[in-house]
């Protein structure tokens, strides 16, 4: 081997190592694996689900109740309208039908799927919602004052008078914002059909959730039902308390499961409160594989398979697809998982810039700034530079190759051999 060869393999190794580098750390892989499945399915879930209030607001006009305890003939009569003037008293006249759930934003642009149930009690005629109203104010009073229900009925027949009825139908976002919202696809309550809606708000750039493939789904299977219980309206808890959903982990008891009017069913053994009607049941890709809908007992859970829910999304338009704030968090949370907290402060960063409302971002920015300290580098974001070395090096590498196996070097020319010089002459 020459002294080129010696000169330039040592230069061609140096040079091959640098791009092997370049290589290795251009493609370093993002590895929060770390991370148990229920933390990164609560993170990515519960910015998209929602509470869902449906109701009517009934208005009566009590003004007779009194007059006919004034009149009383009885003590019982006395003491039943006092009760009933009091309740009405204290509520300003007021029963509220209906109730509330919870939902899962589907497209960034306000689309929401929830249990048709949920959302049942507004499309009640006024006939229906008076006769619901009255039956509900007859068990709550009766409850309140220890009276009997079908007396306390009887007396609300004869003494009370309707004025209006009010219907309300809001979304409560996890950052506590209100919203009205429409459906937009109503199927039927439970044990009428299939108990999904579709509801709309006007809003943009939401989080969302994707629709699962629920006829993938095996038994045993591990879900997660997401979702606002009622235990959250508990006195003991902070009035933040009711913008804070619950998840609750179970697997899939039963795939195969029908309602009485034929629609399917997924059973599964996740623990269920009243609240949690309509909230997603997703799976171990964070999909939704199901909402939650109520079951003929408390010991049994049952979901809509999301193939059902898809019907009703085709019917309202609706276009279930991730958003732009969706891929910022997703990717933001696992750079943040992975220790690459500059990367993740930028996706946070560009998150609160395109929904400022976002209930995870301000805390996962400010977490980030704390741990910059701790950084990695995160040499991907490098790629241009070493693209650029990797070219320069090429080049060097093929111009030393060449330099040294197959150039030739120039033959210096001999010097030609001077003859002696020829003795003098007269020495011999």
């Amino acid at each position: 081997m020459g002294k080129r060869a010696w000169i330039s393999l040592p230069i061609i190794i140096v040079l091959l190592a640098g791009i092997a580098a370049t290589v290795i750390l251009g493609n370093t892989k993002i590895d929060a694996t770390n991370v148990k499945d229920a933390k990164r399915i609560a993170a990515y879930a519960e910015p998209a689900v929602v509470q869902v209030y449906n109701y009517a607001v009934i208005n009566w006009d009590f003004s007779a109740v009194e007059a006919f305890q004034y009149y009383a003939a009885t003590e019982q009569e006395y003491n039943y309208l006092g009760a009933i003037n009091e309740y009405f008293v204290a509520t300003e006249g007021r029963s509220y039908v209906g109730g509330r759930g919870s939902g899962a934003i589907i497209s960034s642009n306000g689309y929401i799927v929830t249990n048709a149930h949920v959302v049942d009690a507004t499309r009640k005629s006024d006939d229906e919602l008076i006769a619901a109203g009255l039956e509900s104010t007859a068990y709550e009073i009766a409850d309140i004052y220890s009276l009997d229900p079908s007396l306390v009925y009887a007396y609300l027949i004869h003494t009370l008078g309707f004025t209006s009825i009010q219907r309300v139908q809001k979304v409560v976002l996890p950052s506590g914002e209100a919203y009205d919202s429409d459906t937009k696809a109503f199927g039927a309550p439970i044990g009428e059909g299939k108990d999904v809606a579709v509801i709309k708000i006007d809003a943009n750039n939401l989080p969302t959730l994707q629709l699962g493939n629920s006829d993938a789904v095996e038994l045993q299977d591990d879900i997660w039902v997401i979702g606002y219980p009622g235990a959250a309206e508990l006195r003991e808890l902070s009035e933040d308390s009711q913008i804070v959903s619950t998840i609750a982990a179970g697997q899939v008891s039963a795939k195969d499961k029908k309602s009485e009017q034929g629609s399917p069913l997924i059973q599964i053994n996740a623990a269920a409160l009243p609240g949690n009607s309509g909230g997603p049941v997703v799976d171990r890709n964070g999909k939704i594989i199901g909402l939650l809908t109520a079951g003929p007992t408390e010991q049994l859970n049952f979901a809509v398979p999301s193939s059902t829910v898809q019907e009703f999304v085709a019917q309202s338009g609706a276009k279930n697809a991730p958003g732009p704030v969706d891929t910022l968090y997703r990717e933001g949370l696992e750079f943040f998982w992975a220790g690459y907290y500059e990367e993740a402060l930028d996706r946070f960063q560009k998150v609160e810039q395109l929904y400022d409302k976002h209930p995870k971002i301000k805390q996962l920015i400010s977490e980030s700034r704390e741990k910059m300290g701790q950084n990695k580098t995160y040499w991907p974001k490098y790629k241009t530079y070493f693209y650029i070395y990797d070219g320069v090096a090429a080049v060097i590498i093929i111009f030393l190759i060449i330099f040294a196996f197959v150039l030739k070097p120039k033959q210096r020319p001999q010097t030609p051999e001077v003859p002696e010089s020829p003795p003098e002459k007269g020495t011999e």
